[in-house]
Order: C-alpha cells, then sequence, then structure tokens
C-alpha cells in the first residue's frame, strides 16, 4: 500500500503512546500496546494483548482482524511491524479494558484527532504542540528550542536520505548509528546505555550541548551529501562519517577550552532539575602527564 506516513510520540498524562499518521487515509493509528500500558499499568502489556486478542477472537469479535500492523519505532531505534488500532477501534478495545483511565483516554483521543485536522489547515500548530508537551513534562524553554530545532535539522536529513534512495527502518538506523560514533565515540545503543535510557528517546535526554552537537553533525551530513550527491548505501555511509567527524572537531575543541567531558551520564532527570547546572554533571577530562 502506497501511503504517506508520519510517525510521532503523543502525550497522554505523562506516558508515551506511539502513533502514525496515514496520509491517505487520514487517520492516526496508535500502538495497542501502548494504549494498553497506559490504561492498565500493566508490567507486561504485550503479554495483557496476547491474552485479549485470544479472548476478543473466542467472542467472534471483529476488532482483532480489522486491526492492522505498520512499522513503528521501538527502543532500539529501529521500526518494526507493530499492531496498531485507529481512533474508532480503539473506542471499541477501550471497552474491553476495565480501567479507571478510560473515560478520560477517550477524550485525549478525541483531542488528538482534531488536532490533526487543525495542523493540516495550520502547520504551525504541529510547533506550538510540541512545545507545550514539553513544558508539560517539565523542560525549561532554552532546552524545548534546542529540541524544536534538531526535530527540524534531522527531518531536513531524512528527506535527502530518502532523496538518494535509501531505505527507512535499518538503513536509516545504520547512518544514523555512524554519525553518532562518529562524533560522540559511541552508538546510539551505547548513548542510552550511559545514559541509563531504555525505551525513553536519546534526544529528549540530551544536554543542550549535546543536542547542539548532534544538530551540528547531522546537518552537516546533510550539507555533505547534497554537495557530492552519494549514489550508494556505501556512499553514504562515508558521508556520515564526515558529517559527524564535523562535530567531533567542535567537541573536541570545546573539551579542551573547558577541561570537561560534553557526552555524559546526564540525563533527563538532570534537565528537568533546574537548580543543577549543566556543568556540575559532567566530568573532568582527567590531565594529561607531561
Amino acid at each position: 500500500m502506497n501511503m504517506t506516513e508520519k510517525n510521532e510520540i503523543k502525550i497522554f498524562e505523562d506516558r508515551r503512546v506511539r502513533t502514525l499518521w496515514v496520509a491517505d487515509q487520514e487517520k492516526w493509528f496508535f500502538s495497542i500496546v501502548d494504549v494498553i500500558a497506559v490504561l492498565t499499568e500493566s508490567p507486561n502489556p504485550n503479554n495483557y494483548w496476547k491474552v485479549l486478542k485470544h479472548r476478543l477472537t473466542k467472542e467472534g469479535s471483529e476488532l482483532v482482524t480489522d486491526c492492522n500492523q505498520l512499522k513503528m519505532q521501538s527502543s532500539d531505534g529501529k521500526f518494526y511491524k507493530t499492531d496498531v488500532a485507529n481512533t474508532e477501534q480503539l473506542f471499541r478495545l477501550i471497552q474491553s479494558i476495565p480501567s479507571p483511565k478510560a473515560e478520560p483516554f477517550k477524550m485525549w483521543l478525541a483531542k488528538v484527532a482534531n488536532e490533526r485536522l487543525d495542523e493540516m489547515q495550520d502547520p504551525e500548530l504541529t510547533i506550538d504542540r510540541a512545545m507545550e508537551q514539553y513544558l508539560q513534562l517539565g523542560y525549561s524553554e532554552n532546552w524545548i528550542n534546542q529540541r524544536l530545532k534538531s526535530i527540524e535539522i534531522r527531518k531536513e536529513l531524512t528527506d535527502e536520505w530518502k532523496n538518494r534512495g535509501l531505505k527507512e527502518g535499518q538503513q536509516f538506523a545504520t547512518l544514523t548509528d555512524i554519525i553518532t560514533k562518529a562524533w560522540a565515540g559511541k552508538t546510539t545503543k551505547e548513548y542510552k546505555v550511559l545514559k541509563g535510557l531504555k525505551k525513553e528517546n536519546l534526544r529528549d535526554n540530551m544536554t543542550n550541548t549535546e543536542l547542539i552537537l548532534n544538530m551540528l553533525a547531522e546537518a552537516s551530513t546533510k550539507d555533505i551529501s547534497q554537495a557530492v550527491e552519494p549514489k550508494s548505501f556505501e556512499q553514504s555511509i562515508k558521508v556520515a562519517k564526515q558529517g559527524g567527524n564535523v562535530a567531533k572537531v567542535a567537541l573536541k575543541e570545546l573539551e579542551s577550552k573547558t577541561g570537561r567531558k560534553v557526552v555524559t551520564s546526564a540525563n533527563a532527570k538532570n534537565l528537568l532539575n533546574k537548580d543543577l547546572p549543566e556543568s556540575k554533571e559532567s566530568k573532568k577530562i582527567p590531565s594529561k602527564k607531561k
């Protein structure tokens, strides 16, 4: 099926729900497992959904067969086929899940659907609502401005990759790892381990300085790609290394001036604590013996 899709994260009561806007159908699709995690607070929402699917099938419900599978980004940054439901299907599904959050979640669903229609008429609303969500999570306006800019730059880079005929999913993830490894010295997975992250988004847990250097790396990769016009995935790998190295030079220069490491374990908990200066989270670089 030829569809224009847009992956997004929506927030319900500080919980993240993966969503996918399918332009051809003009519908939102939601990760069923994420919705179940929100409504039930089950430690194993995947198992809960497996049992519920079996029960609904035995009852002759058409809901399970009506639900689709679409690719959504997992905690490892890769895209996997995930059971999803549109707004109408979720309203029916919620009736089968006893939860005190059912009614407020239904209201939230309706709001999400209406917001998308508004955003199609006025794209600036997308930015305003993203800022509102980050503010609700406790981030500072300064950090949010950097984060929104990083989203814009990331979109420009992925658009360039698409123009080069590269595939979303594995190829995008590989190139992202190469860029990150080049400037930060760590793959995306290693970076998340450093920060103690699991399902959380890495960029949502970067400090201002980390975000800026990551933006420099991705913007440089996009600019170099547009200049040299790579014809293959292998050539794009070389471009990704070059783009990451631009930010690495800046990182080394900054560290030499401050005596502190840029890439640290500082995560969202530190970012949300406005009284904790970023510099206190940074480890000093051991001085070289002369």
